[in-house]
């Protein structure tokens, strides 16, 4: 099979296990009463992504190749994920937090470093295969929306977003992915004897770009960044259904099918990844990154102005403009750390990103702003079913303020000099 395929498969099926539950996840805990715990669900994503994805790298830099530790954390993902999924459906409805969430944290700490070791098995396949990384990469990547779209569509069309249904549906995928992975494209691991220090012995030279003014600035402003990245995925989908307890917008679609809406972000993703070659080669990391940070502002704003009924052009800017938002930050800054870094140390490299961006960042974002939602909206009961509602523009405008000054200083601090490069034919 030709690599490009089978690195298409890899991620397709890679962003599909997520896609099932990351959108949707928020509505469930709403469902079972647990609205007050979105944002601890979806801050273990980025606790344990401050050192789950770096010891993993660790071990597919020097011991277990990459190919062979994605499959290993995806079984395990799998497993943890199902059993979360037994469980929600044997408490019918009355999920306790502390096993629930127990059996979801297990899930997420073998998934999480899977998104490095994906990028790690396909940069490793390209080069071996003599292809640019920045040409070749994002074509291959737009496939993993592609999957994760198909994933949070087949969930919303089964009636899964609000059960627990949708946790069987990214162990199944995921389960399946362990046993493909274990068909990939080998990666060389580090079997250098030579003498080294504690710090290369426990492949922790990573940590050492810190010492870089540019590469510290770049990792600290992916962390102020990293805050926004699961604030939408934790509570848009909640504050859409939300509008389902407001009689005028009761039977729109938007607030009946969010996770149908919310894919056209996705979408939106597919079109940008694509565009990243040309933006990162003509405009430079520093550039491209103030492009993302602006659509965040926009992301939010859109938000807190629309409504799922005749503001809900504003919703669909709000999907549009996260295609640039998400992909211009994550994608690019996965490539501008594989090219500034040692190929020795890829996956402890990605993995840091990881740490930065999804750990650190990810964790303070959800965390604040799950204090930001409590504070200005609440928990009702509408027909039978629970929802959060409130003043939901304020929580918006409130993240929006934040990614604007984010923007500014990352602006006047980072300093990058770029050369533009035209591709030749």
């Amino acid at each position: 099979m030709n690599l490009k395929v089978r690195l298409i498969i890899m991620n397709f099926l890679q962003f599909a296990v997520w896609g099932a539950y990351l959108t949707s996840m928020g509505s469930y805990l709403v469902n079972v009463n647990l609205a007050e715990s979105i944002g601890w669900f979806y801050a273990m994503q980025g606790i344990v992504s401050m050192f789950m994805p770096a010891l993993i790298g660790i071990v597919a830099d020097r011991w277990i190749p990459a190919q062979r530790m994605l499959g290993l954390c995806h079984l395990l993902a799998g497993a943890f994920m199902a059993g979360a999924a037994y469980y929600g459906w044997s408490s019918d409805g009355a999920a306790d937090f502390s096993v629930l969430f127990s059996l979801y944290a297990f899930s997420v700490g073998f998934y999480m470093p899977t998104l490095a070791l994906s990028n790690s098995v396909a940069y490793s396949a390209l080069e071996g295969a003599g292809m640019d990384t920045i040409k070749h990469f994002p074509p291959i990547r737009v496939f993993g929306t592609i999957g994760f779209i198909c994933s949070m569509l087949f969930v919303d069309g089964m009636g899964f977003q609000t059960t627990c249904s949708q946790f069987f549906v990214s162990a199944a995928l995921s389960l399946v992915l362990a046993v493909y992975a274990q068909t990939l494209p080998a990666c060389p691991v580090n079997h250098s004897v030579k003498k080294k220090s504690l710090v290369e012995a426990l492949g922790l030279r990573a940590f050492t770009l810190f010492r870089e003014k540019k590469m510290a600035l770049f990792f600290i402003f992916s962390m102020l960044l990293g805050v926004s990245l699961q604030i939408t995925n934790g509570f848009a989908n909640p504050f859409i259904t939300s509008f389902k307890g407001i009689a005028e917008y009761a039977d729109t679609f938007g607030a009946n099918h969010a996770n149908a809406l919310i894919s056209l972000s996705q979408m939106s993703e597919t079109l940008c990844i694509l565009l990243i070659p040309f933006f990162l080669r003509r405009f430079g990391i520093k550039k491209v990154m103030l492009i993302a940070m602006s659509a965040w502002v926009g992301r939010f704003a859109f938000f807190g102005l629309g409504n799922p009924g005749s503001g809900v052009w504003l919703f669909i800017l709000s999907m549009i403009v996260y295609g640039v938002a998400f992909d211009f930050f994550n994608v690019s800054g996965s490539l501008f750390v594989d090219k500034e870094t040692d190929p020795t140390i890829r996956s402890s490299a990605q993995g840091l990103f990881m740490i930065m961006t999804n750990g650190l960042g990810a964790t303070i974002g959800t965390l604040s702003a799950q204090a930001v939602v409590s504070h200005f909206t609440h928990s009702a009961e509408y027909e039978g079913n629970f929802y959060t509602v409130g003043d939901w523009s304020t929580v918006w405008y409130i993240f929006a303020a934040y990614a604007l000054v984010v923007a500014v200083l990352f602006a006047l601090v980072f300093k990058y000099r770029h050369v533009p490069v035209t591709d030749k034919k």
